[in-house]
């Protein structure tokens, strides 16, 4: 299978091109021009593991930049003439996310009327960039945010509580750049493309209140966990939606464009299709799903899918969601399909959970080299230990720190 893994691999790679921030930026600072200043200065952020690429273009393309700052993710990081460049943590938000959320509010609090802020916004600000809501601190924001990722809540469900303990988020940057005019270029990773979720949405009102973020936090049993002064925090105060100064958000990518642009590379000779552009969930039910479309199908077939997993930590093993996708694929497949098939599931930035890999590519194979190498694929995939199992299996999808990020993608081919 070597020929369809490769296929794979070249898929993935037109996915992760389709979503290329300094393509993007431009595109959007062509069909949606920032008005002609007639006085006044002008701050540009790029916040996300696409920041660098973002504040890149906008450089070229801007003429007069005051001060330009970007916060991106480790892996990404790098100087760039013009800006100051600070990395923050990802998953897990850390002091140096702290300290990017201060340089960002303390670039904020130097404009004033007639100034204007181009944000430039990708996945990941959420936990690169924080400034915990007074009363709250980094450690106390870090722990709920470590509880979230391990709950198994979707995306949207734990950026709605993320929001409530943020000074920054959930439209946070407008109140801090007021009164300057923010103008908001975002390459979303989020399904749906709901604006009020990319980054935890710094630029846009907030996705819900205080009370809705207590309820999610009571219906996935984290209320009596999380540290007390966040419950005080959440039960009182003045919802973050409030007053809100307002800005002109564009989105400028996404992962439905990916999806299309895998389309568009799978070889003739193929039935092609986009099964799904919302596979969220757990990934037990995607894997499922994935399953059953294969099922459904005969001859040589490309099924293409897009979303968000999400993964309930049982264990204290290493990996992430695509990666633990790829592998219940793999068990699934065995004794339902015949031998002829790979799959791929894959982070577009090129970092699945806190592994250095993007994701997995497994064949029906895969199992059987797990086991040849001394591994128990069972003992393995119980203690959420992804990463060793395909590493022993020779099946990681390493590709380094993208510059981009759309959310994920998926393929499943058969010859």
């Amino acid at each position: 299978m070597p020929e369809l893994r490769q296929i794979a691999t070249n898929v993935f790679k037109a996915a992760v091109d389709r979503a290329d921030p300094e393509q993007a930026v431009r595109r959007a600072l062509t069909t949606h021009p920032l008005p002609d200043m007639q006085a006044g200065r002008c701050f540009v952020l790029a916040i996300g593991k696409a920041a660098v690429p973002m504040m890149r273009t906008a450089l070229d393309q801007i003429p007069e930049v005051h001060r330009a700052l970007v916060v991106t993710n480790p892996e990404n990081l790098c100087d760039l003439d013009g800006a100051k460049v600070m990395a923050g943590s990802h998953p897990v938000p850390d002091e140096a996310s702290a300290e990017a959320g201060r340089a960002v509010l303390n670039l904020l609090a130097e404009t004033k009327s007639g100034d204007r802020v181009v944000a430039l916004i990708s996945g990941g600000g959420s936990a690169l960039m924080v400034a915990p809501a007074p009363g709250l601190t980094l450690a106390d924001k870090a722990k709920v945010n470590a509880l979230l990722l391990a709950s198994g809540l979707e995306i949207n469900d734990m950026n709605l509580i993320r929001q409530q303990l943020s000074d920054s988020k959930g439209g946070g940057l407008l109140r801090h750049a007021a009164p300057a005019e923010v103008f908001s270029y975002l390459l979303s990773d989020v399904i749906g493309d709901d604006l009020r979720a990319i980054a935890s949405g710094p630029t846009v009102a907030p996705i819900g209140t205080r009370a809705q973020a207590v309820e999610m936090l009571r219906s996935v049993n984290l209320w009596d966990v999380i540290p007390e002064v966040v419950r005080k925090h959440l039960a009182t105060g003045q919802d973050t939606a409030e007053n809100l100064p307002a800005a002109q958000n564009h989105l400028i990518g996404s992962n439905r464009h990916s999806l299309q642009a895998m389309l568009d590379a799978v070889p003739e000779g193929f039935d092609a299709r986009i099964v799904s552009d919302a596979l969220v969930g757990d990934v037990h039910a995607a894997a499922e799903e994935i399953l059953q479309a294969a099922e459904a199908t005969q001859g040589p077939v490309a099924l293409i899918f897009g979303g968000e997993t999400t993964v309930q930590l049982k264990g204290s093993g290493r990996g992430g969601r695509n990666q633990e996708l790829a592998l219940l694929v793999a068990q699934g497949a065995a004794g339902r399909l015949p031998p002829n098939w790979v799959f791929l599931s894959g982070g577009t930035d090129g970092r699945d959970g806190p592994t250095d890999a993007a994701g997995g590519l497994v064949d029906s194979d895969t199992l059987g080299r797990i086991s040849a190498a001394g591994g128990d694929f069972a003992a393995l995939l119980g203690n959420n230990d992804s990463y060793a199992a395909l590493d022993l299996a020779g099946d990681l999808l390493v590709t380094g720190g993208t510059g981009t990020n759309v959310a994920d993608v998926q393929i499943f081919l058969r010859s």
